[in-house]
């Protein structure tokens, strides 16, 4: 596994389309002369949304003073988003949206005018799991499915993929292909779901992402596995009841 920093950079972007492609998710096209040379080089990397604030054309982009980023003014709403596709000749990048709750995050994706400005920041790193690896688990919610999505169309031919996905409507599920083979399962509860996998033997990894109490709870249970090893995992909380711009690591490849 190789961890990889990127320079950091924040960027003006466009919203250009918007597409509601379930009921509980919009697909978002981003791009803007300032998106040239955009780099996300993990699956599961984040970039920080930065949503415009009341009066202001373009919202206020961070720098770095000090070695940390800092923004001028009124702080803006900033939520942490999957990469899911940077298409090089065209210049745009596509973001899914989750819509599970009435944040301002949701409220913008699902009703921002076409046009508007926001602002883009990161990713500021990557982890780098190898492609080849004979198996792999991708185990989540809603919100880890872009993550999801994009390693499926990575994986190669001769590796399998066991995917396990809970989610709240049947309306939200897609039919994934992957060179890989695949085991996709969409899942009333993943707790259930993961309890009877057995790890396989050979080189695989772990990658798991959602809602903070479920993947805690996930991490305890895949641990008493036989086979498992904490460092051929990466288990994320992506979001938590009661909290707002939530995520957080809770087992991660060294």
């Amino acid at each position: 596994m190789q961890r990889v920093r990127h320079p950091f950079r924040a960027r003006h972007v466009q919203l250009l389309a918007r597409e509601t492609i379930s009921p509980g998710f919009l697909r978002l096209t981003l791009g803007g002369p300032e998106l040239s040379g955009f780099v996300s080089a993990g699956f599961d990397d984040h970039v920080k949304l930065i949503l415009p604030q009341a009066g202001l054309e373009k919202p206020n982009l961070p720098v770095m003073v000090e070695g940390r980023p800092h923004i001028e003014g009124e702080r803006p709403t900033m939520r942490d988003y999957t990469p899911l596709r940077y298409d090089v000749a065209r210049n745009t990048l596509l973001m899914d949206f989750a819509i599970h709750g009435a944040g301002p995050a949701d409220e913008w994706a699902q009703s921002a005018p076409i046009g508007q400005w926001l602002g883009l920041a990161g990713p500021r790193g990557s982890l780098l799991i190898p492609r080849d690896l004979q198996w792999h688990w991708l185990l989540g919610d809603e919100t880890a499915m872009p993550a999801i999505e994009r390693r499926l169309a990575e994986l190669p031919a001769g590796s399998r993929a066991v995917v396990r996905v809970q989610t709240a409507h049947a309306a939200d599920r897609r039919a994934w292909v992957s060179a890989a083979d695949l085991d996709l399962q969409w899942v009333d509860s993943l707790g259930e779901a993961v309890q009877p996998l057995e790890i396989p033997q050979g080189e695989g990894f772990i990658w798991a992402a959602g809602e903070n109490r479920s993947m805690a709870e996930l991490r305890t249970w895949i641990l008493a596995k036989p086979g498992a090893n904490p460092k051929r995992m990466r288990i994320a909380s992506y979001w938590k009841q009661g909290e707002v711009g939530h995520h957080e690591e809770l087992s991660a490849a060294d």
